[in-house]
């Protein structure tokens, strides 16, 4: 071994500085010379120890820290308004067949102890979670143990919790099992299996030595479907490039796609108007509504069903457009063919894109031909937005009186 290191010692004495830092930091030294000129000196001279590597030109590059803005594509992929699920709760644990046995007490008889109890699973309302991304489709709950001798029971299994997000809809076969509306609503989905008998529960005056034990039951099993409707105060319902994004943008803290095409807005957007006195209300971007929709055309009815737990509806109607009071016809039409007086709900009309030069001869006409209020706004600029946030204040209120505080939002 020492005769070994001598060696290698006298080899290194023997090699030029510009060969040891070869040998030091690669090969690719040779090739790409992108060691810093301060290291390569002072191996040269004899070593690194008072070498700052510290520099530019050996510190590591580092790109911009800046986080890009999520795509609206992107966006999608997180925001999962329905799920399949299969679950499959836990099965009973076997029951033992033992005797007891120890000195002197040689018959001491049956000590097998039953099984534990397999895991349900559980469906519980969480105001934290957002979206169903994170429900995967299978769910196994947890088995119970094995009974063991000396009369020990097995350990039952431990309950699984599915958290989802208020406004969840748990459905099977297609009819409604429960809605989640409330924080910390629990729904028990399977049932755990029960657990196996041991000997000891079939001992007897007929029988002293049973050997019977018998296995635990399997879990419950369903295939059920998760469909959120997003819950909000206030629903923008309107036709595709109306400015609904836009306008949320203004109003509230959300950050929808805008872009000037069709169908920008790809699934709901909810943003929450905060007002002087801390009061919270939620509004939430319906994605473009079109002609047939009800028939499930365009984005169809997989976002109508959102509308539903909208306990307002503020249609937003394009000046740009030839005859924008004919699309308060159409929408009006489709929510009441998707559901029978859904377009009955606490309303207003807000007439976007103020600032075009046609939109007040177009907005005294709309004002004509309708009954509910009209509040003209410009979501690219901000005109009379205050108004609207009022007023959607307003209907927050109102709808709180006529339900009481028992039942809020």
């Amino acid at each position: 071994m020492f005769t070994t290191w001598l060696r290698t010692l006298r080899s290194f004495r023997r090699l030029s500085p510009d060969t040891l830092v070869v040998k030091s930091f690669g090969p690719e030294v040779r090739r790409n010379n992108n060691v810093c000129p301060a290291v390569l000196t002072a191996w040269r001279l004899g070593g690194t120890r008072d070498v700052n590597t510290s520099c530019t030109l050996c510190a590591k590059v580092r790109g911009s820290q800046k986080k890009s803005d999520i795509s609206e594509k992107k966006l999608t992929r997180h925001f999962i308004d329905h799920r399949r699920v299969r679950l499959v709760a836990g099965s009973g644990g076997k029951g033992a067949s033992s005797f007891h046995s120890e000195p002197r007490k040689e018959f001491g008889g049956p000590d097998g102890g039953n099984g534990g109890d397999g895991g349900s699973i559980i469906i519980k309302a969480d105001r934290f979670v957002k979206s169903l991304a994170k429900v995967v489709p299978v769910y196994k709950g947890e088995d119970g143990q094995r009974g063991s001798s000396k009369n020990c029971y097995g350990k039952n299994g431990n309950p699984t919790y599915i958290r989802v997000p208020l406004g969840t809809v748990v459905k099977e076969q297609g009819n409604s099992v429960v809605d989640l509306s409330e924080h910390g609503q629990e729904y028990l989905a399977v049932f755990g299996g029960a657990g196996g008998k041991g000997n000891r529960f079939f001992l007897s005056n007929e029988n002293r030595a049973p050997m019977t034990a018998t296995p635990g039951t399997e879990g419950q099993e369903r295939v059920l479907q998760f469909e959120l409707r997003t819950m909000a105060h206030a629903g923008l319902v309107g036709f595709p490039n109306a400015g609904k994004s836009s306008l949320l943008r203004a109003i509230s803290n959300a950050r929808p796609a805008v872009a000037a095409y069709p169908f920008t807005t790809l699934n709901p957007h909810v943003g929450i108007v905060q007002y002087r006195d801390h009061e919270q209300v939620a509004v939430a971007d319906i994605p473009g509504i079109i002609r047939g929709a009800h028939l499930n055309r365009g984005l169809g009815i997989s976002f109508l069903r959102h509308i539903e737990r909208c306990r307002c509806l503020l249609f937003v109607l394009d000046l740009s457009s030839p005859e924008p009071w004919t699309q308060l016809q159409h929408l009006c039409y489709e929510l009441d063919q998707y559901e029978a007086g859904l377009s009955q709900r606490p309303q207003a009309i807000i007439a976007n894109k103020m600032d075009l030069p046609e939109a007040k001869e177009k907005l005294k006409t709309l004002k004509s031909l309708v009954t509910q209020r009209v509040i003209p706004v410009s979501a690219l600029t901000g005109q009379n937005t205050e108004e609207l946030i009022l007023h959607l204040r307003e209907l927050y209120d109102g709808n709180i009186q006529e339900e009481g505080d028992s039942t809020r939002w």
